[in-house]
């Protein structure tokens, strides 16, 4: 079973300061959204509220046709339906794989409980570790034991809290495909915490940003990288930097480095700034240009040029064979991308 999460003017305070300050937000059937932003955001916050963990001091939680929490009532978690995956695992030491899976199974037959861990076992590509105990397996094993219990009692909704955390950079994008992969089989819906925009990129349908307990922007990775509606939003998905710039038709702006294309639409007219990240930036060499390299690095197949633009610092890659001298006057270009334009 899977339903649609609807939070309605949610707020929550800690020692009379605002943690989530009128946040409102909607999952639809079958989706992962990532809850994304900064350490102290309130992500976490939103998070146990849904989970029942905390009650909202205002606002309204539904999960399908049932309201979770109101000024009235608030729903035991307990009672909530939903499958919860923390940080640490939680795993119970003492109990083997398959009894750790079956702990939430209630209610049902010694037959049906074997069969349906054997299920997950097999979804979670662990049909050989039923009898193994936590400690026996790797992180990304114990990640998948979590999972599987999570999944084992059908919720109506799964919570994920910074899951991915604890596992080696090396294997971790591989098990995001494949918890995913996972997650989407059983046709659940998911909310992903993290304050990593590359794991919220890869695993979730739709992100929200939040920015002091609010919802900055919600929507696709692509929607909210191409339109951000705003700087907070802009930074947090991507390093870059502001330029003046001024409006020169719906394609264009002009900018200190010279005229722009950009490849959606822009405002009639105005004057403002443009946020460009270093993918849409190249160096070039120029006795009279204003931008000052600080320092380089040799990564194999190209450099990495940490320079100065209008006094903020940023990192430009750079060809292989496009080597500049740490005296060298620079300069850059600024390719046909995706404008993101701010006006003043």
């Amino acid at each position: 079973m899977t339903a649609q999460l609807e939070l309605d003017n949610i707020s929550f305070e800690y020692a009379e300061r605002a943690v989530v300050n009128n946040l409102s937000l909607t999952l639809a059937d079958d989706e992962i959204l990532c809850l994304l932003g900064a350490s102290g955001c309130g992500k976490t916050t939103t998070l146990k509220a849904i989970a029942g963990l905390i009650r909202p001091h205002r606002g309204v939680i539904r999960l399908g046709k049932e309201v979770l929490c109101s000024d009235q009532h608030c729903v035991p978690p307990q009672h909530r339906n939903m499958g919860m995956m923390f940080q640490d695992y939680a795993l119970f030491p003492h109990l083997t794989v398959a009894q750790n899976i079956a702990f939430g199974l209630k209610g049902m037959s010694k037959a049906n409980k074997q069969q349906r861990v054997a299920e997950m076992l097999a979804l979670v590509h662990l049909d050989e570790c039923g009898g193994r105990y936590p400690h026996q397996l790797s992180g990304g094993q114990q990640q998948r034991v979590a999972i599987a219990r999570a999944l084992a009692y059908k919720p109506s909704l799964l919570l994920l809290d910074e899951p991915f955390s604890n596992i080696d950079h090396q294997v971790r994008f591989q098990l995001i495909a494949d918890i995913r992969r996972i997650i989407k089989d059983q046709r659940v819906s998911a909310i992903f915490v993290t304050h990593s925009k590359e794991e919220a990129f890869a695993f979730a349908d739709t992100l929200a940003v939040m920015h002091n307990g609010q919802i900055a922007q919600q929507g696709t990775a692509k929607q909210l990288f191409q339109h951000p509606n705003s700087k907070v939003v802009a930074e947090f998905l991507g390093t870059g930097v502001y330029i003046d710039a001024t409006i020169v038709d719906a394609d264009h702006v002009q900018t200190p480095f010279g005229i722009v294309r950009s490849l959606q639409p822009l405002p009639s007219s105005g004057k403002g700034q443009v946020y460009v990240r270093p993918h849409d930036m190249q160096l070039i060499g120029d006795e009279h240009g204003e931008v000052t390299l600080l320092s380089q690095r040799f990564v194999g197949t190209e450099y990495v040029y940490r320079v100065s633009v209008f006094a903020q610092e940023v990192e430009i890659p750079a060809k292989a064979e496009q080597e500049f001298l740490p005296s060298q006057k620079l300069s850059l270009t600024i390719t046909p991308h995706s404008v993101n334009f701010f006006a003043d």
